[in-house]
């Protein structure tokens, strides 16, 4: 992204109140500003930008300091240039880079909850450095590559049926004619079998059965099979299969489900880092954990999609 205006804050803070000072240099440092110098901070122009200077210079108002937001232009290319340095992140993505080895070192000694929680841990650290990476490169494509392969190592060890993608026409289906329906999918759920199953129940089929399969070859010749190879509805091309269903049933237009869909493919095959992702990971590792089985899990994590998907229509309507 190029930016051809910058915003600057200039703070002033009384006395020695090393409480207000801290919490003031995390929240700047949290937003990805620049010290310029002591008391004087820098951002590339934005809406986000504004609002979070304005919010610390409403912290400094408040404590009986001075600020001021004085924007200003960037347009000669040197300046520019010399101002974009200030934000190079690559020494934090080489950081994460490291994080992201040790974990895959440490991935065999590791239960599936323990690897999750670690891959959960990565990814919002990842989301919190690609916020503030004003200026991508290479460097940020090259760290979700090895995110990406590292989750590709946790699923290989720990869900070894993962579907491979198959390239065909996705056909659109009516969804009359998928009514009170059994279903069939790999048990243990994941992110893209229990969205998936979400998905069937609450635009596709609310009455439809769930047969979760210890073997694919299980599968009851009647049921439709999602989310593994030779499925009715699995990956195609670049689509997870929750994209695949939307599709199938001509549900790409819903707001709402564009916003859950890219959340689903990011946790599953990973790509552009998405703000709930983590969050919503770590909500599903913690239901795997303390229900008992598929149904449970499904009946848990039915509510949170419910919400973020109520989230995400609000937020799209506006």
């Amino acid at each position: 992204m190029k930016y051809s205006a910058w915003l600057s804050l200039v703070i002033n803070l009384p006395g020695q109140n090393k409480t207000l000072r801290m919490r003031i240099w995390r929240a700047l440092k949290a937003a990805g500003a620049a010290s310029l110098r002591d008391g004087v901070y820098l951002l590339p122009d934005s809406a986000a930008s504004r609002r979070a200077f304005s919010d610390q210079a409403l912290e400094v108002e408040a404590g009986g300091g001075n600020a001021h937001l004085l924007p200003f232009s960037g347009e000669a290319p040197v300046r520019h240039e010399t101002l974009a340095t200030l934000f190079d992140r690559t020494v934090d993505y080489v950081r994460l880079k490291a994080s992201i080895d040790a974990f895959q070192r440490q991935l065999a000694k590791q239960t599936e909850p323990e690897a999750r929680r670690g891959l959960g841990v990565l990814r919002r650290e990842l989301a919190a450095l690609a916020a503030t990476d004003f200026f991508p490169g290479k460097a940020r494509v090259q760290i979700e590559e090895v995110l990406v392969a590292a989750e590709s190592a946790l699923n290989a060890r720990f869900s070894t049926d993962e579907p491979h993608a198959v390239q065909r026409r996705i056909a659109r289906r009516a969804i009359g004619e998928y009514l009170a329906r059994t279903w069939a999918t790999r048990e243990g759920l994941w992110i893209d079998r229990v969205c998936s199953a979400w998905l069937i129940l609450r635009f596709i089929d609310p009455k439809a059965k769930f047969r979760w399969l210890k073997h694919i070859k299980d599968c009851p010749k009647r049921a439709l099979g999602f989310d593994f190879d030779g499925a009715e509805f699995t990956h195609v091309g670049n689509k997870v299969t929750f994209e695949v269903l939307m599709a199938s049933f001509g549900l790409e237009a819903d707001v709402g489900l564009t916003r859950l869909a890219a959340m689903v493919h990011y946790l599953d095959v990973g790509g552009i880092p998405v703000g709930e992702a983590a969050g919503f990971a770590a909500v599903v590792t913690g239901a795997r954990e303390t229900q008992e089985n598929d149904d449970d899990l499904l009946k848990t994590i039915a509510p949170v999609l419910d919400s973020l998907y109520a989230a995400f229509l609000a937020e799209g309507s506006k």
